[in-house]
Parts: C-alpha cells; structure tokens; sequence
C-alpha cells in the first residue's frame, strides 16, 4: 500500500514539473519573438528604415510636418515610443520632418476652384479637404475662405482646406389646390408664381341617364325604347379659360419647385 502511495506522488510530482517546464518553455518561445521599439527621432529615412529592419519591424511613413527643430529630411515623431516591447514584424509609423516653414501661404479667396488648386500646387502644398456652402448671390465654384488664411505663420503642415461656394437649392413650395377655380385664373396664377402649365384634358362629360317612355307607349310601340336611349354623340368640349378645373398633377399639398409642370383636367 506504502509503494503504491509513493507512486502516486512520484508520478503527480513528474507531472507538476512537465507542466512547469512547458509554461517556462512557452514564455520564453513568446518572449523571444518580442523586440524593443529603437529610437527613430533625429535619423534619416535610409537610417531608421535599417534600425527597424534589423530588428524585425517594419517602417511606415506616414505625415510630414514643419519643424524649426528637427532638420528636413529626419524623423521627428514615432509611433509606439522608444522602448515599447512589441512582435517582430510590428510596423513602426514615424513622420518625417520638412523643415523650417519657407513657403508663403497664399491668398486664393475669391478664386475658382481649378485656380485655387493650381495656385496652392504651384507652392508645393497640398489640398487637404474642401468643402462646399450655399451663398446666395455669389456664383458657384469660388473660394469662401482657406485655412490656413493668407501669409499664415507657424504652419504645421504644407496643407490647406478650402470653403467654397455651391449652387443654391431652388426654392421649394408647397402645391396649393387649383380645383374649382376657372382655367385663366390659375394660368395667371401660376405664371406670376414661377411653375408651368403643362397639359390640360377636358374630363369626359357625366352622360344623363336615358329616358324611359311611358308603359303605355312601350306596350302600343316596343321600338319607343330603343328609340329613346339612343343619344347622338356630342362633338367633344375645348376647354376655354372659363372651364373650371376639376383635378390637378402635382396634387394639393405636395412639395414642389420653383419651374415645376403643372397638369390640369377642366370641365
């Protein structure tokens, strides 16, 4: 029973120990892909690039700025910092100095967009985003305002948004009811407002009911019946500025535009 016992806590020792090892084993094998990010500020592209590759990272740049500190060319911010334990093959993005500003911002309010953007290209800028407002009575197409404005100083980026001026809405109203009023008042009316007339129908005439003889007519003559719903055809109606307007496309109360048709049915 002894020997048994000690068996048993022979083999839960062994299998502490393979436990133990193979958790220390699997730290080290993940610890030993990890690296320390290399400091990167102040080097040359070329440099940097070397630095990382040597430790198995990757490098991205990605913005470039003004820096009367940094001299043009070198690195001057990255990302992660100096230190950071990071995985092999880790991209390591930086941004690379331009320099001291030298570059005057010009004045391109007022312009046309193609002029703006040949005007601010011309400098070595660059368009970053633009943007487009209603301005009633200004056309469409010119500059409103630039960021950074004219002759900016400390400019951290050789980049510019523009504002510039889009084409305005047309005006909207809301389609009143034309029914039952005479055809030259509303053409008048919708003349005077901006829209259209488009296609007037004249609605078909309501036929009156046929009449029917007395029963003795039709008891002494069976043919007075057929005699008597028979109507001739009346010639079709015109319709006149006097006929009223019965229905109307776009109906009351819809949204519609300065310039829209109007279709009208009279009677």
């Amino acid at each position: 029973m002894k020997s048994v016992l000690k068996l048993a806590l022979l083999g839960l020792v062994l299998v502490i120990v393979a436990m133990v090892s193979a958790l220390t084993a699997m730290r080290f094998a993940i610890h030993g892909q990890e690296v320390a990010v290399p400091p990167l500020v102040g080097l040359a592209p070329a440099e940097a690039e070397r630095a990382a590759a040597g430790l198995g990272l990757q490098l991205s740049i990605e913005r470039q700025y003004y820096s009367p500190q940094v001299p043009e060319g070198r690195i001057m911010s990255q990302l992660p910092l100096p230190g950071t334990k990071v995985r092999r093959g880790w991209q390591v993005r930086v941004a690379q100095s331009l320099g001291p500003t030298r570059v005057a911002i010009p004045d391109v309010t007022g312009q046309s967009e193609h002029a703006a953007e040949l005007n601010i290209r011309r400098r070595g800028l660059d368009i970053t985003s633009m943007a487009q407002v209603a301005a009633p009575g200004i056309p469409p197409d010119q500059v409103l305002a630039q960021s950074p404005p004219a002759n900016a100083t400390q400019v951290a980026a050789p980049n510019i948004s523009l504002l510039l001026t889009g084409a305005a809405e047309p005006q909207a109203f809301v389609m009143p009811s034309f029914v039952g009023q005479s055809l030259g008042s509303v053409s008048r009316t919708l003349q005077d407002s901006g829209f259209r007339l488009g296609n007037v129908s004249v609605a078909a005439p309501v036929a009156p009911p046929p009449a029917t003889p007395p029963a003795g007519d039709v008891a002494a003559n069976p043919g007075a019946v057929a005699s008597a719903q028979t109507v001739p055809a009346s010639p079709p109606a015109q319709a006149s500025p006097a006929s009223i307007v019965v229905s109307q496309v776009p109906a009351a109360g819809q949204k519609v535009i300065v310039g829209a048709t109007v279709n009208l049915e009279v009677r």
